[in-house]
């Protein structure tokens, strides 16, 4: 083969794969593009991007979107937001939704509200078309001890000049719960909420419970009341059972002290007869000892045994003639 042939096969391989990396480097068809839909962006912007480690495509398509839309967004504006980690084309998309619908918002706000963590287009969207949100069964009891139930929807609409810094939905739904509860509790009667649901839905959404969020609550509906327990009667019955525990307790008490001084009395019962047993042991000795002194005679001794066994026939009989008589009684 000619050397020259070879030459020329080498210098046109050379240049298409040169021209692949120049192609791949220099997305040629996407500056096409941004000049087709009379968006200007030269070559040499798009290499900066690529030197920049930004993706053109994630610029200038939304750039473009952009354009067609009617929206003065710069290059660099695109490309600082992609840099700072946000998302280019939901930005756009928000911009360009709040566009048609009239309502007023920068580049620079949606942008901080896209950094911030919330979803720009859903908020914008939300501003367009109210969200409803629901709350579970809130309890709250009345004056009168009836527990009230209530389920209410909060019509909320987004607020975009709140979206940074403030308070998200459970805050919203948390307040709502605590106006529920606070309204159910200064009812005189449960059958006046139930009467009147509509009741609790202004007394709360008179109080503001929007301020510092994230939203506009624009009405608050009650859509469903039901009866609970009857906590009056429960802490009654309750205490009921408290009170009565105490006084057995008390009663308990009583009885434990009563049946020591029982115990009490025995002892001293028993301490008593020990002392007569005790003194009764004495008189034996005295008598033998008044004896050998002779202060008493021997017949004075006989006397005095005499009537000791004349009482101790005379109480035996006083037992038998009673016992008798008990039992006359019983067959009575």
């Amino acid at each position: 083969m000619d050397a020259s042939l070879i030459l020329v096969i080498t210098a046109i391989v050379i240049g298409i794969i040169l021209l692949a990396i120049l192609l791949t480097f220099v997305p040629i068809m996407l500056w096409i593009s941004a000049l087709a839909a009379g968006v200007k962006v030269s070559i040499l912007t798009l290499v900066g991007m690529r030197l920049r480690r930004v993706i053109p495509s994630r610029v200038i398509n939304p750039l473009i979107k952009a354009s067609k839309a009617g929206i003065d967004v710069s290059t660099n504006q695109l490309e600082s937001h992609y840099l700072a980690g946000g998302n280019v084309d939901r930005v756009v998309n928000a911009l360009i939704a709040a566009h048609r619908a009239n309502i007023e918002l920068t580049f620079e706000r949606c942008a901080a509200i896209d950094l911030a963590g919330r979803d720009v287009l859903e908020a914008v969207q939300m501003s367009v078309n109210p969200k409803v949100i629901e709350t579970p069964f809130i309890a709250g009891v009345a004056m009168d001890g009836i527990e009230v139930k209530a389920k209410a929807r909060i019509t909320v609409r987004a607020n975009i000049d709140r979206l940074v810094g403030g308070a998200g939905e459970e805050t919203v739904v948390a307040r709502v719960g605590e106006g529920i509860v606070s309204t159910i509790g200064s009812s005189d009667n449960h059958k006046k909420v139930l009467e009147n649901p509509d009741m609790i839905s202004q007394t709360v959404l008179s109080k503001g419970l929007d301020a510092g969020t994230a939203f506009e609550i624009l009405s608050i509906d009650i859509a469903d009341v039901d009866i609970g327990k009857n906590i009056g009667a429960e802490l009654q019955t309750e205490q009921a059972e408290a009170d009565k525990n105490i006084a057995q307790a008390k009663a308990e008490e009583r009885r434990a002290m009563a049946v020591a001084t029982e115990q009490e009395m025995k002892a001293r019962v028993q301490e008593m007869h020990a002392k007569v047993v005790e003194a009764e042991a004495d008189v034996p000795l005295a008598m033998a000892e008044a004896l050998r002194s002779g202060n008493i005679g021997v017949m004075d001794y006989m006397n005095y045994k005499n009537i000791d066994a004349d009482t101790d026939m005379r109480g035996s009989i006083g037992k038998m003639a009673g016992g008798k008589k008990d039992r006359k009684d019983e067959g009575k």
